[in-house]
């Protein structure tokens, strides 16, 4: 079977790439290197055996084509996106070039080019908003939503309130739309946190790799500065291992037909969820260290709490996180002290 990953170089990306690879399918990567770390990944997937490159830019409807025509996919991961939020804010244009034109150029080569591929799209939880209408208690710890306590479902209203989440949202529709119109097999995952190997984090993006990596630096150095955080640090979000995203996506792949309702919230579930306040509690403790936090003012449309409720997809195909949340964070911490 042949699998095209577009972001292939990115967190993501080269994970689902790595698995393809050892697993004897014929692997097409699509990747600019617009991320941080994604030419670090590249050189990470050409140590592991052969694949096909393209270094393209989905933007590009003519590049998307080409793409196409050469390399014929019975699938597409579609995970290339601009996912940081800050980023999102401050320059709008290239959000908007790369979550939703390039992922309607992808479309839109599958409807002229390869009708009968499926693909499956990489959408986020921000396509529901800040959540702010609902109504939240404060624990030591924690937010916690009494109005979900199995977390958010695929019934929850669509609603963008930033850039970030128009642009994401947006393609999530088109997707969803592309398949009633022109029966295109789509299937469309809305994810909550993910982290794991091959994760470059940033402040802005992969929260719970960029903590780890600031718990290091903080045991590593005599100067202890403060770490920064947004918010009071009770925001929850239920967290996913890459490993378990990997997973999910092979065996979607394998086991989701031909269907109209193929829109699935994805995430770690609610005993894999965690906050701020939490995961440094938990970092405390493993490395040994006592944290300083500024905090700074809440982030604009920052949910309280994120929790998927993921019964749509279990029930359809047995899939469940295997990776428990305070295993899966060490793992990240091995990681981040040998990347």
């Amino acid at each position: 079977m042949k699998i095209l990953i577009t972001g292939g170089c990115g967190f993501l990306g080269a994970n689902l790439a790595s698995y393809g690879i050892s697993h004897g399918y014929d692997v097409g990567v699509v990747d600019n290197f617009f991320r941080k770390g994604s030419e670090k990944n590249f050189k990470w997937l050409k140590s592991l055996g052969k694949f096909t490159f393209y270094n393209e830019n989905i933007s590009d409807y003519d590049s998307v084509k080409k793409i196409l025509k050469a390399f014929k996919p019975d699938c597409i991961f579609h995970v290339a996106g601009q996912t940081a939020m800050a980023t999102s804010i401050n320059n709008p244009r290239i959000d908007f070039e790369i979550n939703c034109l390039g992922s309607f150029n992808v479309l839109e080569g599958i409807r002229e080019i390869i009708p009968n591929s499926k693909i499956i799209y990489s959408s986020s939880n921000k396509v529901y908003g800040d959540l702010n209408e609902l109504h939240y208690i404060e624990s030591d710890t924690r937010y916690i939503c009494p109005e979900y306590p199995y977390g958010f479902d695929e019934s929850v209203k669509l609603s963008y309130k930033t850039p970030y989440g128009i642009s994401k949202g947006s393609a999530d529709s088109y997707f969803l739309e592309y398949s009633e119109i022109y029966d295109i097999q789509s299937i469309v995952f809305r994810h909550s946190s993910m982290y794991g190997d091959r994760q470059f984090a940033t402040n802005d993006q992969g929260w719970i790799g960029f903590f780890c990596d600031e718990a290091i630096n903080f045991k590593k150095n005599s100067q202890k500065k403060p770490v920064e955080i947004f918010g009071n640090g009770k925001q929850v979000r239920d967290i996913l291992y890459s490993d378990d995203v990997v997973s999910l996506y092979y065996f979607a792949l394998m086991k989701i037909d031909k269907s109209h309702d193929n829109v699935f919230n994805i995430g770690g579930g609610p005993d894999n969820s965690i906050s701020l306040l939490e995961l440094f509690n938990f970092l405390e403790e493993e490395l040994k260290i006592e944290f300083k936090i500024n905090k700074n003012e809440m982030r604009v449309s920052d949910q309280k709490v994120y929790i998927s409720n993921i019964k749509k997809i279990t029930n359809l195909i047995s899939w469940k996180p295997e990776i428990k949340k305070f295993n899966g964070i060490k793992k990240m911490l091995e990681w981040s002290i040998r990347k």
